[in-house]
């Protein structure tokens, strides 16, 4: 087995390679003048079971220009199998046709991935559950719960704490969080009148003098937490704490969330945390490379990758 890493979250390949005990193998990046991009491998990988760890986020076409290039080289090395790790998959949320004469983005990135030569991917938290499908090969999509649900719990009673989806759409997600832990849920129905814009219609569950969690796979501006935090303060709620998995946060986001009612955002280091991030007094960064690098060596090893989670 071979590691290898990107640019795009070197801190969090480190960790994995650290956990696992394997070092990260030599990979040169650079760019020409013109920007292009250029790798080399400096170890050699022929018959080697390789593992390239490269998130997708900002910059997401360089990054997953990156990984492309990546997998190209290791594929012509000679490499018996690569495996690419994306702890955050960018152009998720362009998984369908909102609208005529729009595309299906996710399913591109998807055949790019699949063309450049990986043999499998190995993700977290995707947004879109059918993403699986958009590929001709295997896919493991990993679930920070584990991660998440050990840090609620670290923070007190969860006899009085409700978990709360943001919208109807990540019911499922928030059910399943609250299950873990034996706690109810609630359910914040909201409108969106357009992308990155929504207004917050109703709570729905009983949410009064509790400890509410958001729960939800990606913050990107941060308004549908914010709306949401302010509703379920008003319907009672005693604090509102949040768990990203992925936190993009974009713009203007970081300080919208520091200057808000949220008492505490936690989000995983699927995507390298900002200078922002780490001076944000409300905002918390957990990390998930013991459960990537569980997931890594169980797949080397040819087990099971769900039995992490059940």
């Amino acid at each position: 087995m071979q590691l290898m890493a990107g640019n795009a979250n070197r801190p969090l390949a480190e960790r994995i390679s650290e956990y696992i005990d394997t070092p990260l193998s030599k990979v040169e990046v650079k760019r020409f003048a013109d920007n292009e991009i250029f790798v080399e491998i400096r170890d050699n990988v022929r018959g080697s079971d390789v593992f390239i760890i490269q998130p997708t986020s900002f910059p997401a076409n360089d990054n997953l220009m990156e990984l492309l290039i990546m997998i190209d080289a290791v594929r012509r090395a000679s490499a018996t199998r690569i495996t690419a790790v994306l702890p955050y998959f960018g152009y998720a949320r362009q998984d369908r046709k909102p609208g005529p004469r729009t595309p299906i983005t996710a399913k591109l990135v998807a055949n790019m991935i699949t063309r450049a030569g990986a043999d499998r991917v190995l993700t977290l938290d995707l947004h879109a559950l059918q993403i699986q499908g958009f590929f001709d090969m295997p896919v493991d999509n990993l679930f920070a719960a584990p991660v998440l649900v050990k840090d609620m719990k670290e923070q007190g009673d969860t006899a009085r704490i409700t978990v709360v989806s943001p919208d109807v759409g990540g019911e499922a997600r928030a059910r399943a969080l609250a299950k873990r832990i034996g706690a109810p849920l609630a359910i914040v129905d909201k409108r969106r009148e357009k992308p990155g814009a929504s207004e917050v219609m109703n709570i729905i569950g009983d949410v009064k003098g509790r400890s509410c969690f958001l729960v939800d796979d990606i913050a990107d501006s941060g308004g549908t937490l914010i709306n949401a935090a302010k509703a379920l303060l008003k319907e009672g709620a005693k604090e509102v704490k949040a768990y990203i998995t992925h936190g993009v946060l974009s713009g203007a986001a970081v300080a919208r969330i520091a200057s808000s009612e949220l008492k505490e955002l936690v989000i995983t280091d699927s995507i390298l945390p900002t200078d922002a991030v780490i001076a944000a007094e409300n905002i918390r960064v957990i990390s998930i490379d013991e459960l990537l690098g569980k997931a890594i060596k169980r797949t080397a090893r040819e087990q099971s990758v769900s039995s992490l989670f059940y």
